[in-house]
Formats: structure tokens, sequence, C-alpha cells
């Protein structure tokens, strides 16, 4: 009997409860936006934050109140853009599909290195500690920082440096944050041509560090018909809003340092 009454009791209770609970979520509902839940729905989920908000669902929120674009994702791309362009009743804004690359080409036949760095594997330790295991002041320390930010699993390192996987890369952009010699940028996949150096350093001292190094010649500048491949601060640079991917640069070039990035 007395199992019965404290089994009756619980019941009770717990119907009370749930009663209360009911009354409260009710009461205290914060009512959501219909169309902040539709663009949740089909962002891709990685809350990765390379939109600038700090998840999906803040970002969804600013895409609601028409703070942010609806092509603000990078990792969901093109085909996310349209959804929620579609969701939010606007036309489609177009985005261009991006892609990490690492200017440079230090791998471990082409850098001269003059001291082995022992230390903890992370670039930003190398770079505090004021030592490298390559002499180019603007090369890949090859330690692995760059791997360890990125959610997707795109980018390696391969020989002491860098690489990306293209067709793993989301253009998150947190390899391009956690680089501490700022040689990681996203490029537009489209362009196949990148100069895959960032030594600013004249001729004569890249040579010394690298034997793949720009150095400055503007054979490159010279062999552009687009006006689209210029030399500033002694590092050709290619402005991919001229660049018709014609190759001319690449082919003239003579270390070889401006690459076919997809061949």
């Amino acid at each position: 009997m007395g199992i019965l009454v404290a089994t009756v009791c619980i019941a009770v209770i717990g119907l009370l409860v749930g009663i209360a609970l009911v009354n409260v979520g009710k009461k205290f509902a914060v009512e959501v936006n219909p169309k902040e839940a539709a663009v949740r729905e089909v962002l891709p989920g990685n809350n990765c934050g390379a939109c600038g908000h700090a998840g999906c669902d803040a970002m969804a929120a600013a895409i609601a109140r028409g703070e942010s674009p609806v092509n603000g994702c990078p990792v969901g791309g093109e085909p996310v853009a349209k959804q929620v362009a579609e969701i939010m009743g606007v036309e489609e804004v177009s985005s261009v599909k991006k892609v990490a690359y690492v200017r440079c080409y230090g791998t471990c036949g082409n850098a001269v290195s003059s001291v082995n760095y022992v230390g903890i594997k992370d670039c930003q330790a190398a770079v505090n500690s004021g030592l490298s295991n390559k002499d180019c002041a603007y090369g890949c320390l090859g330690l692995g920082t760059c791997v360890r930010a990125c959610p997707f699993d795109a980018i390696h390192i391969v020989d002491g440096v860098a690489r990306v996987d293209r067709k793993a890369c989301k253009a998150c952009g947190k390899c391009v944050i956690a680089c501490p010699k700022h040689i990681i940028e996203l490029l537009p996949d489209e362009n196949q041509f990148a100069v895959r150096c960032a030594n600013r350093d004249t001729g004569k001292n890249v040579k010394k560090v690298c034997s793949v190094g720009c150095i400055a010649c503007h054979i490159c500048e010279k062999q552009c018909e687009y006006d689209a491949v210029h030399v500033v601060n002694n590092i050709s640079h290619i402005d991919y809003d001229k660049c018709q991917n014609c190759g001319k640069c690449a082919a003239k070039c003579p270390v070889k340092i401006i690459e076919q990035r997809f061949a």
C-alpha cells in the first residue's frame, strides 16, 4: 500500500511540474523569426566562424535581420547562397569560390637552412623565439599551425611546406588567420596561376636563402598583355580582376615561381 501511495504522489508531482514548465515556457517563449529558422536550416552547420559570426545560429539571425549578406557563408558557397537568397526574397548575389593558397616554395630542397629548430612544433612559438628552420624570413616554417587550425583537413605539410587540398578547402580563412608569417591567402578558384613566393628582399638576397624565390626581375610584368602582373616591393603580384589565365607570365619566369596551381 505504501509503495502505491508513493507512486501516485510521484506521478502527481511530476504532472504538476510538467504543467508548470509548459506554462513557464509559453510565458517566456522568444518568438523566432521564421526566416531565421529557414536560413539556419540550409546553413552547413560547421560553426567554423568563417562568416565573422560565432556560429551558424548567429549567422542565420544576422541574415534574417539584414545585417549580413545572403552569400556570407564561405563554406556553403554559391549553392547555399542561392537557397538563402530565395528564403530572404532577394536577388541572388553571385559569389566567387575561393581557395586558400600558401605563397612559399621553400621546400627542403629549395630553402637554405643553417639552423635546426627543435622547439615546440608551432609556427607562432618559433616566431616568438626568433628561431627558424629556414633562413628565409618570409617562408613557411612547416610546423603545422595552419594544419591544426583547419577544420576540414584541407591543409598538410609536404616536404617542409604547407600545401592546400583544393577540393577539401572551404575557404573558411582559419589558416590565413593562424599563419604568423601571413603567407596564406584566399584566391579565386577559377584563376589558375599564382606567385608561390612572399619574399620581399632584393633578388640577390633572395637567392642566398632560396633557389626558387622571386628575384623581382620584372619579366613576368613585361609578358602580360592584360596589365595583370606587377612587381611591388620586390615581389610579383597578380591582379585577378585582370588576369585571363593565359600563362605567359609563368612560362617566362626564370625561376619558375609563378605556378599553374591546378595543373
